[in-house]
């Protein structure tokens, strides 16, 4: 199909955006990557009057590490964050995840901030966000504000995000050296939305687990933050019955709807075995 007309703005900073969703309210959209709005647009399941197109404003793109956190600037490609040097060294989990995201055309144009920003439960970066502690920067006609990814997401498609306000940017400390990280992910074919998927960061000390951190992604109307099944690892040296435990809490907090990837009970299991996986794969690659 072909979408409604619309005004189309492409503004060179941030204030200028800003001002242009001032100005038109609720009739204008922010256009990043485009790859979620765009097919909502052909449908006419979104038909906003007035499109501001981000890709101009250079400040909203990079990585950068300083003082103890990184930063990517919400316009950052897939494809840049893949290639990043600060990521691959610091944070490798982004480029394993990025990996996982539909296909090279895809990554070459979509975002980092357009893939956590609109709420869509089945996007891979909320949950890793929330499994990295990160914050979202964004910027309105009050002014910048953070908010916690893990506080950021209301139900599907729906956010703590304000008319007006702009996803700038994320911020999260960087992780420990030395820490084992995975990102598994079960999906009906390459590009596909995960039917379950698992995000986990963890540290490890004299054989036992001293920091945690579990994720899940696609199992509920938004990403969870699995912070009991993350906290049964903590002080254990993650054998089967702490393994075991972990698991099974992770799948208490689904919610996954029954659809074409299966229904709610497989999707749940399925989610444990995400988190499995990640767990032990974590475990293989802590230091």
């Amino acid at each position: 199909m072909i979408p409604g007309d619309f005004e189309y703005y492409r503004p060179n900073s941030l204030d200028e955006a800003v001002n242009l969703l001032a100005m038109h309210g609720d009739d204008a959209r922010v256009l990043a990557g485009g790859h979620s709005l765009i097919p909502m647009m052909k449908l006419r399941l979104a038909a906003p009057e007035h499109l501001v197109d981000l890709s101009n404003i250079t400040s909203l793109t990079g990585v950068s590490e300083e003082g103890g956190n990184i930063s990517i600037g919400a316009m950052t490609t897939q494809t840049e964050m893949i290639a990043s040097k600060v990521l691959s060294e610091s944070c490798p989990i982004i480029r394993e995840t990025a990996l996982l995201i539909a296909d090279p055309q895809v990554r070459y144009c979509g975002t980092l901030g357009g893939n956590v920003a609109n709420g869509d439960p089945g996007n891979d970066m909320p949950a890793l966000m929330q499994c990295l502690g990160a914050a979202y920067i964004l910027q309105g006609p009050d002014g910048s504000r953070e908010v916690e990814a893990r506080n950021f997401y209301e139900a599907a498609y729906f956010t703590e995000m304000n008319e007006g306000e702009i996803l700038t940017g994320v911020r999260f400390p960087k992780p420990p050296a030395g820490h084992g990280y995975a990102y598994k992910k079960l999906k009906r074919k390459v590009g596909d939305y995960a039917t379950a998927a698992a995000a986990v960061i963890l540290s490890m000390k004299d054989g036992n687990c001293v920091s945690a951190s579990i994720a899940l992604t696609n199992v509920a109307d938004t990403p969870l933050y699995a912070s009991a099944a993350a906290d049964a690892l903590v002080g254990t040296t993650i054998d089967a019955t702490a393994v075991d435990q972990a698991v099974a809490l992770a799948e208490g907090i689904t919610e996954p709807a029954s659809d074409g990837r299966g229904p709610a009970e497989y999707r749940t299991k399925m989610a444990g075995v995400m988190v499995r996986r990640a767990i032990q794969e974590a475990r293989e690659r802590a230091q």
